[in-house]
Formats: C-alpha cells, sequence, structure tokens
C-alpha cells in the first residue's frame, strides 16, 4: 500500500473516531482531500482507490489538473477568486466554497448564466474577524444571503469558514459553533435548506465535526510525507 494511501486511511479512521465521539454518522461528514500542489499521479493514486472529490485554490492548477484526469471528479474550488478568474473557476468547479462579498456573488451568477452553468456556492465568513482572512462578515451575511437565496444560476448550498491555525480547542468550539448558527439561522431567514457546513482542516477537523461540519478540507495529513509541485 502505498503512503498517500495509508495517509488517507489514517485520517478516515479518524474522521470516523470524532464522529462516534458525537454521536454522528460519518456518512454524514464528506473528507475533502484538498490536492492543492499534488503531483496529478498521486492525485490518480486515490482516484483509483475510490477518491471522486478533490478541491484545488488557484484556477491555472486546477485547470490543469481537471484537463488531465477523469471527468467524473467532482472539484471543489477553496480559495480567493480575482474577478479575472470568476469565468474559469465556473467553468470548472462544481462547488466554490469562497464567495466572500454581494458583488462577487452576483458576478458568478451573472457568469454562471452565461456559461449554461449551475455550480453550488458557499458564502464564506470571517468569524474570527482576522485580517489575513478572506470572507465576509457575520454581520454582512443576511443581505448577501437574501441575495444568494434568489440566484437562479449558482445554488446557494451554506457556509464555509477557517479558523486562525492558533487557535486553541475553547477558540475553535466558539468558532466552529457561531458557523452553524448562522448556517441554521441563514437557512430559516431564507426558507431553504442549507446542507453543507464546510469547516475544519487537518489540525482542527475533529472540533468542526463536534460543531456540525459536513465537510472537512484535509491536505497536509493526507500528503504528508509527499513531494509537492512548486508553484
Amino acid at each position: 500500500m502505498s503512503r498517500v494511501i495509508e495517509n488517507f486511511l489514517a485520517v478516515r479512521a479518524e474522521l470516523e473516531s470524532a464522529c462516534r465521539q458525537c454521536g454522528r454518522s460519518v456518512d454524514d461528514v464528506k473528507l475533502l482531500v484538498v490536492s492543492k500542489t499534488i503531483p496529478i499521479p498521486v492525485m490518480m493514486e486515490l482516484y483509483e482507490f475510490g477518491v471522486r472529490e478533490f478541491a484545488e485554490n488557484r484556477e491555472p492548477e486546477l485547470a490543469v489538473k481537471a484537463a488531465a484526469m477523469p471527468d467524473d471528479i467532482v472539484w471543489h474550488f477553496i480559495g480567493p477568486v480575482q474577478s479575472n478568474k470568476i469565468r474559469k473557476v465556473v467553468k470548472l468547479a462544481q462547488i466554490i466554497h469562497s464567495v466572500e462579498s454581494k458583488s462577487q456573488l452576483e458576478r458568478f451568477e451573472r457568469i454562471a448564466g452565461e456559461e449554461n452553468k449551475s455550480p453550488q456556492i458557499l458564502l464564506e465568513i470571517n468569524v474570527s474577524g482576522e485580517a489575513s482572512k478572506g470572507g465576509m462578515t457575520p454581520e454582512e451575511l443576511p443581505e448577501v444571503a437574501d441575495c444568494a437565496a434568489k440566484c437562479r444560476n449558482v445554488r446557494f448550498s451554506g457556509l464555509m469558514t477557517m479558523a486562525p491555525f492558533e487557535a486553541n480547542e475553547e477558540e475553535l468550539h466558539s468558532i466552529f459553533d457561531r458557523l452553524r448558527i448562522l448556517n441554521e439561522q441563514t437557512g430559516k431567514a431564507c426558507q431553504m435548506d442549507l446542507p453543507i457546513l464546510s469547516m475544519g482542516m487537518s489540525g482542527d477537523f475533529q472540533v468542526a465535526v463536534a460543531c456540525g461540519s459536513t465537510v472537512v478540507r484535509v491536505g497536509s495529513k493526507i500528503f504528508e510525507g509527499i513531494e509537492r509541485i512548486s508553484r
């Protein structure tokens, strides 16, 4: 068994354990493989093992991989999206985790219509208030969510956040609990189901699962010891 498959199985076991500890089914939480800077042959090992969803954070790398890899892969885009890259991202990604403003949402909606695409979108919320993090504030969310709920070309499916890397467990619980509550409140206000709560990465996904995450974005633990592509 290869190193990357061993790592993947170890992470999946951690996820299953985290789900058991909080009384959740592992089927309720997607383990999303963050494959940025990972060579295609390594990703293909995971594909051949059964993985069908990968996440990238830069459009040029996503474009190369989407062209070279099998068509049944579901591509997630998790990075910031520059205005001039929106069209390319819409063409390539089925799920976009990082819509961070009303104006950006409106561009996604317009371009998705022009390209005859209907990607799922998540609104990125800067719950922690870190200046270095992208996303809108919780106070900005209601207006943007109301706009997202009315979109016809993009499908508003939930919220995403990133916690500070140095946050302790108490802070993580506070951040992730806040996003779960915001997601519930937003769904009620918009009178729609918001099934995706994208929160938790390699260093904190166990806490995110306990707080209700439905998608954990894991890269470094899965690709530990794997040589990466230089950018």
